[in-house]
């Protein structure tokens, strides 16, 4: 009997690339233009989060209150052009280790694959990686509205990759992605802390580890 196909979501922060750290950085840099810092325990809580609910973790980081809409979006803008100019320069040195080589053994095993990321240039940075190609399917925050652990990103890439939820797994670097996968009736692998990712249904230390995983989902 063939096998059936199965659907892998992936993230794009921390999994395919560590482009979180441009965000934090960007991040960092408004912040310091109103006052104050982030330190690494606002960085963890960004991962995976839309770029307009960031942009509340990062005001109540700094006890900034007050802030009309309007404000707030040219905040996130600001944030974004920053982040922007940041990651012009990415290329694929900066691909993590073992992910492309985890997907290609994905693709041996009739699995199809998808990009499921909250961040808006997520379909740009596969370009600038040169593996957009990997993919069957790019989902970014340009196609969806709600942040995770709202699971409508890995819904969306899960019907235009033509796959039952129940037969898709995610791969993920962060508490909120886990969640939502979960929501959406998936399975989910966590890069990372296993303290963070503790409700994935296998974690790896970081995605070097990916390509050695005997998949049994």
């Amino acid at each position: 009997m063939e096998q059936k196909t199965k659907g892998a979501i992936f993230d794009l922060d921390g999994v395919v690339v560590d482009t979180a750290k441009y965000h934090y950085l960007a991040w960092d840099r408004l912040a310091g233009e109103m006052g104050f810092r982030l330190d690494s325990s606002v960085n963890e809580r960004l991962k995976g989060v839309s770029r307009m609910d960031s942009l509340e973790i990062v005001l109540q980081a700094g006890g900034i209150g007050g802030i009309s809409q309007e404000e707030k979006l040219r905040l996130a803008q600001r944030k974004n052009g920053y982040y922007q100019e940041m990651i012009k320069e990415i290329s694929p040195s900066e691909l993590l280790p073992g992910t492309v080589e985890f997907i290609k053994k994905l693709k041996e095993r009739n699995y199809k694959t998808a990009l499921g990321s909250a961040s808006k240039s997520g379909g740009l940075i596969l370009k600038r990686l040169g593996i957009i190609s990997l993919f069957d399917v790019v989902v970014d925050g340009n196609q969806v509205s709600r942040a995770k652990p709202d699971p409508e990103v890995f819904f969306t890439a899960a019907d235009r990759m033509g796959i039952p939820y129940e037969d898709c797994v995610v791969i993920e670097d962060a508490g909120a992605g886990v969640r939502a996968a979960h929501a959406g009736g998936m399975k989910c692998i966590g890069v990372g802390d296993r303290d963070v990712l503790a409700e994935a249904d296998l974690v790896v230390e970081n995605t070097a580890e990916l390509s050695q995983i005997e998949l049994i989902f």
